[in-house]
């Protein structure tokens, strides 16, 4: 994980989770602060209260996009860096990630883990 994709993500804005086996296209929001970031094993840890729809697509795929972005990180052409993640996601709903992650957000009901294949910087 690149310097840039981490200083996007240390400011708040959203993240958008996005499947594409269902029609339409599952789509769901979360904010940047509450994704985990565990980039010496290169993936994400998301609390998930709802997330329904995404974890019914990931039945039959479990690929997943993610997109995320801050204005206040200089870009490729000006104020304002985004990156896409591609991956693929499992729900985790106990373990020592759930726990830790539920110690955080009491809300939860799972745990959406993103194994990153690759991480693309868009602006």
């Amino acid at each position: 994980m690149d310097a840039k994709f981490l200083d996007v993500m240390s400011h708040e804005g959203a993240t958008t989770i996005i499947t594409i086996n269902a029609h339409p296209a599952s789509v769901v929001n979360t904010w940047n602060s509450y994704v985990e970031i565990h980039p010496d094993d290169n993936y994400l840890l998301i609390p998930a209260a709802g997330m329904r729809s995404i974890e019914h697509d990931f039945e039959t795929d479990t690929t997943v996009t993610l997109t995320m972005g801050s204005k206040a990180v200089e870009g490729t052409v000006g104020p304002g860096a985004g990156f896409h993640v591609h991956g693929h996601g499992e729900f985790l709903a106990s373990g020592t990630a759930f726990d830790a992650m539920q110690a955080k957000f009491p809300w939860i009901r799972e745990v959406l883990k993103v194994n990153i294949d690759d991480i693309q910087q868009k602006i």
